[in-house]
């Protein structure tokens, strides 16, 4: 009986009840080793943002706007889509807000918009390289022995842009590369 609940648990292939609390613990034992090991989630964040406002911005600020919140890469990227730049900036102004959540810090502590920068893996997949305040809070929660792993999404259908982050701890010499 356990915090005044009792439970069994019935296994047609074991015997006993002895037998059975007996594999109950090794596979505790075994869940618990695997955790200790496993990857897991340590932060997740996501945003939704209006790709009009963003057009407004652009408009009324222009590159005082865009050198302020996004990085070369990121600027060179939206300048080469004339169609679609109100967009392409967009979806990486969701993504910044969607990492500043998944840490959970928003934009404060140190963490800068300009610290968080959209770039893509050599897959062509998007993720985030990060730098001063948004690199230190990241390796702030990341756990001992672990690595963190960014994934992330952008999508954009007018009038909206949303992104998707998912930090995940891996253990050392599990982690992907690409």
């Amino acid at each position: 009986m356990r915090h005044g609940v009792e439970f069994s648990i019935h296994n047609p292939f074991v015997s006993s009840e002895v037998e059975t609390r007996s594999s109950v613990r090794t596979l505790l034992d075994y869940a618990r080793s695997e955790r200790e090991s496993a990857e897991v989630i340590i932060g997740i964040g996501s945003d939704l943002c209006n790709i009009e406002r963003i057009q407004h911005s652009l408009d009324r600020f222009g590159d005082r706007f865009t050198n302020r919140v996004f990085t070369d890469v990121e600027r060179a990227k939206a300048e080469r889509r004339p169609f679609t730049r109100a967009g392409t900036y967009a979806k990486r102004f969701a993504a910044k807000e969607a990492f500043s959540k998944a840490v959970g810090t928003g934009f404060k502590s140190g963490v800068f918009m300009k610290d968080i920068g959209v770039v893509n893996k050599a897959s062509g997949a998007p993720t985030l390289k990060l730098t001063g305040g948004a690199r230190e809070r990241l390796d702030a929660m990341t756990p001992e022995g672990h690595a963190a792993e960014v994934h992330l999404t952008m999508t954009d259908d007018h009038p909206f842009a949303q992104a998707f982050v998912i930090i995940e701890a891996v253990p050392l010499g599990l982690r992907s590369e690409g």
